[in-house]
C-alpha cells in the first residue's frame, strides 16, 4: 500500500517520514490541497530506481534493435568488446 501524506508532514513530521523511507525502501508520496506535489525516497531506493530504469531503458533499446536489424552477436562478441572497452576506460582512468 502506497504511503501518501499531506506536503505539510514533510515540516511537521520529517523525521517520521525519514524513517518509513528507509525502513520501507519505499517513496513517501505527498499531496497539497488534495493532489499529488511530490514524491520523497531514500537514496538507496532513488540509486536502484535509476539503475533499473538504465537497464530497462537499454534492454528497450536493443529490442528495437533486433527487430531492425538481422545482425546477431555472440556472447563471445559482446563480453570480448565490453572487457576492451572496460580496458580502455581502466588505462585512460590511470593516465
Amino acid at each position: 500500500m502506497p504511503h501518501i501524506r499531506p506536503v505539510s508532514d514533510l515540516r511537521n513530521n520529517f523525521a517520521d517520514i525519514s524513517r518509513v523511507v528507509h525502513e520501507t525502501a519505499e517513496p513517501v508520496f505527498l499531496t497539497k490541497n488534495g493532489y499529488g506535489d511530490m514524491v520523497v525516497m531514500s537514496m538507496e531506493a532513488f540509486e536502484r530506481y535509476q539503475f533499473e530504469s538504465e537497464v530497462y531503458f537499454k534492454l528497450k533499446e536493443a529490442e528495437l534493435e533486433a527487430q531492425t536489424t538481422n545482425k546477431r552477436y555472440s556472447h563471445k562478441e559482446v563480453f570480448d568488446e565490453l572487457r576492451a572497452k572496460l580496458s580502455d576506460r581502466m588505462a585512460s582512468d590511470n593516465v
